[in-house]
């Protein structure tokens, strides 16, 4: 792990190498409003509210730091999804009945089931410390993030799962369901779990934070930043896909165009002769 120069640092590079169209958002979760930044803008000081989606909107496309509470939050369903507000999970599932979003009740409760299992008790209980957050630019990062939320299209967002699994140590696994998102999948559960998630912006990304038809991004836990910049194009040594991408459309291949080609065709061709023996 770095220091915050080498956190804005990796924001930079993360730019350049992947030519990303906006910057990574960096997210530090807050116990109380005394931790943003005086830098920070905070939308309930000019008494407006807006989404989480469009705070990290503001981050990545407008360079902008942003201090987001309950006050600052008209996404009410994030604010107690994050427990911001003590309300009971009840009252949660039943203002998600009346919105329609499910089927029913039934389907309401288990889609809360699911969450629960997938952020698990002990962090369920943990997300009660915390009252907001903030986010900047990661090349301009205030404080050192807890997440880091990547926006981009199918090859970049696919080039840093690859340097996340480079060696194996971080696979990526994730649940989709078209709403939070940004909010939930790409910054709080990374930070909770400690695993990364791959987010395809949803209702609120869509309609409120002006992410377009073509984004998906990634979230990773903070300090897992220098391990994809030092993992980024290694996958496949000189075959990797490049940044831009090498783009060919080759004739005359066989199934020795590479090692592992080759090698796999070596190895049918010897077990259909043991089996015709």
């Amino acid at each position: 792990m770095g220091g915050l120069i080498e956190y804005q640092e990796a924001g930079r590079r993360l730019i350049e190498k992947l030519r990303l169209y906006t910057d990574p958002v960096a997210i530090k979760y807050i116990r109380d409003i005394s931790e943003i930044p005086l830098q920070a803008r905070r939308p309930s000081a000019k008494g407006q509210k807006w989404a989480l989606c469009q705070a990290f909107t503001y981050a990545r496309r407008h360079r902008m730091h942003v201090g987001m509470t309950s006050d600052d939050n008209f996404c009410i369903p994030s604010t107690v999804g994050h427990r911001w507000e003590d309300v009971p999970n009840e009252d949660l599932i039943e203002s998600q009945v009346r919105q329609g979003w499910h089927k029913d009740r039934e389907a309401e409760e288990k889609r809360f089931a699911f969450a629960m299992n997938l952020i698990g008790e002990a962090n369920y209980e943990r997300m009660a410390e915390f009252k907001g957050f903030v986010c900047s630019p990661l090349a301009d990062a205030l404080v050192i993030p807890d997440s880091i939320l990547i926006y981009g299209d199918g090859v970049q967002i696919t080039h840093i799962i690859q340097a996340l699994t480079y060696e194996y140590k971080y696979p990526v696994t994730s649940s989709f369901e078209g709403f939070g998102e940004s909010c939930h999948k790409g910054s709080l559960m990374p930070f909770l779990t400690g695993k990364p998630q791959v987010v395809i912006p949803g209702m609120g990304d869509r309609a409120f934070s002006g992410t377009t038809e073509n984004e998906i991004a990634i979230g990773i836990p903070g300090h897992l930043v220098f391990y994809v910049l030092d993992n980024l194009f290694k996958s496949g040594g000189r075959l990797n896909i490049g940044q831009p991408v090498r783009t060919v459309l080759p004739n005359n291949i066989t199934e020795r165009m590479t090692p592992g080609y080759s090698f796999m065709y070596d190895k049918i061709q010897e077990y259909k002769n043991k089996r015709g023996k």
